[in-house]
């Protein structure tokens, strides 16, 4: 066994492949962000006046995932903290939050708590009434004369875990503060989010928005090309690969970053084949690997009601092979999951918008059928594959407070 591990390593510190990999990872951040110029130059605009101490609108953006947002949003970020002057009387801080963090987005008290963390101040993870946190947050916040950019990114994840209260209150906590300023940049990659907002919400929430687009196949290739340069050694990439990787991603989106990771992870896929090129082959096993491991990821992120109602679609699925469910059929049986697990039981209305979300997710189908008079009926059938199904039920049932 020793030998044969001595194989593996000494093939992986003779590597063939990559040359710097950190160029094809999501934490890095180019100097240049192609294709989005557009966008850079709308955040800036609405963004400038905290250039002289002023409050700008609060500003939303949203677009799919993987189309530049987060990128855009932090790169202006740089560019005014390079500006800002201290000599100006007013002290400029912007900070970042992602919200789809799990410590972080579960409830009002830890966003506050994280918040306040940035700031260089410490509250107890549990323990304080959260008025006592929110009230803490204003004290630290209007401590001195500065003005503050909170960017929230995925911010739909809060609503959907909390509420879409503490969204109202932060936008409109300006009115409690006598020396600072704070102005909201929410990100999100859900389109219809605003929609389902209450209204006193959004208007307050979403004063300015930016819309990013989809990067097309051709965009994405420029993007592949410019960071595969710089990622592999020279001539390791078989041609054919980077127009394939790009097709694949414009196909889910236009995705910039499910791209790079597809062109990484046949990078990787190539070195442990002992490969000297990245070949199609590779690009086509990275994209089965990817599809697998972002169904998990999503059924393990999902609050405990989603994977309440998922528990039931397996379980009905599996003791019924082949025969049709409908959404009835999976709310007796969430009701009963929930009962046992002495939890909150959801309205039918609320389960069928959690089913028609894994229908959109791709986790199952979901087919409309005419009942004539009778109505309309929504067939339900599982559409995880059989390699993954068995992982995604330990996930599920890891929710459950009884086996």
């Amino acid at each position: 066994m020793k030998e044969e591990l001595d194989k593996i390593f000494e093939s992986f510190e003779d590597n063939r492949v990559f040359q710097d990999k950190h160029f094809l990872q999501s934490n890095y951040r180019p100097e240049e962000i192609p294709h989005r110029g557009e966008q850079i130059k709308q955040i800036a605009s609405m963004l400038a006046p905290v250039l002289r101490g002023e409050k700008t609108s609060n500003l939303f953006l949203y677009g799919k995932t993987g189309t530049g947002k987060t990128l855009s949003v932090m790169y202006v970020k740089d560019e005014l903290l390079r500006r800002v002057k201290a000599e100006r009387g007013f002290k400029l801080r912007i900070e970042y939050l992602n919200c789809k963090l799990k410590k972080v987005s579960d409830t009002e008290y830890r966003i506050l708590a994280e918040l306040i963390k940035k700031l260089g101040h410490e509250v107890p993870n549990t323990g304080l009434p959260t008025e006592t946190v929110y009230n803490k947050f204003i004290e630290i916040v209007d401590a001195e004369k500065q003005f503050i950019v909170l960017i929230l990114d995925e911010i739909d994840q809060t609503v959907k875990k909390i509420s879409s209260d503490f969204l109202y209150n932060l936008t409109r906590i300006n009115s409690e503060l006598s020396k600072t300023q704070i102005c909201v940049v929410g990100i999100s990659n859900d389109l219809t989010f605003l929609e389902g907002l209450d209204p006193r919400v959004r208007s307050s929430l979403s004063e300015e928005e930016i819309v990013f687009p989809p990067y097309n196949a051709i965009q994405l290739q420029e993007i592949l090309k410019s960071r595969s340069e710089k990622a592999f050694k020279k001539g390791v990439i078989e041609e054919g690969v980077i127009a394939k990787c790009a097709a694949f991603a414009a196909r889910e989106h236009g995705d910039a970053r499910r791209a790079l990771d597809l062109l990484r992870i046949a990078g990787e896929l190539a070195e442990r084949d002992g490969s000297k090129k990245i070949l199609i082959k590779h690009i086509d096993e990275s994209n089965t690997k990817i599809e697998r491991d972002k169904i998990l990821d999503v059924i393990k992120s999902e609050p405990r009601q989603f994977q309440y109602v998922l528990h039931s679609i397996i379980h009905l699925h599996e003791s019924n092979p082949g025969v049709p469910l409908f959404t009835g059929d999976v709310y007796n049986h969430y009701q009963g999951v929930c009962t046992r697990n002495k939890s909150e039981i959801l309205t039918q209305r609320r389960v069928s918008d959690i089913i028609q979300e894994f229908d959109m997710l791709g986790i199952i189908n979901v087919r409309v059928i005419s009942k004539g008079r009778g109505g309309r009926m929504r067939e339900i059938r599982l559409a995880i594959s059989k390699n993954i199904l068995e992982k995604a039920k330990k996930i599920v049932e890891e929710s459950l407070t009884y086996r």
